[in-house]
């Protein structure tokens, strides 16, 4: 059985380590032969680690633009300037949010 990882745990993973994981979270749920309850979980940390992979590839970007602009300068590393703890909070709120009313049950249409 693989390992699940809380919330916490998720943010400090390396990228390579939780882009392994999404792809066997990926595969189990491929397999089609898990419980509903199952399925959702995987689908839930799946998610979370599927936002964690995209926002370390943007911070990895953005350092890479700073270089390649700074190029001229002797090309140092910068940082940039990130709301880490919001956008911790907004990759925790995801792992647990509902899912919404289907437009239909609101009685209107989905286009």
């Amino acid at each position: 059985m693989m390992a699940k990882f809380k919330t916490g745990d998720l943010n400090k993973l390396p990228f390579e380590e939780a882009l392994k994981r999404l792809e066997e979270i990926v595969e189990k749920m491929e397999n089609g032969s898990l419980p509903l309850e199952e399925m959702i979980s995987c689908f839930e940390e799946g998610n979370a680690l599927s936002k964690l992979c995209g926002k370390k590839l943007s911070e990895l970007e953005k350092k890479i633009e700073i270089l390649v602009k700074e190029n001229a300068s002797g090309g140092e590393w910068k940082d940039f300037e990130s709301d880490d703890e919001s956008e911790n909070a907004d990759i925790e709120d995801d792992a647990t949010e509902t899912v919404p009313e289907s437009s239909e049950e609101n009685g209107k249409l989905p286009f």
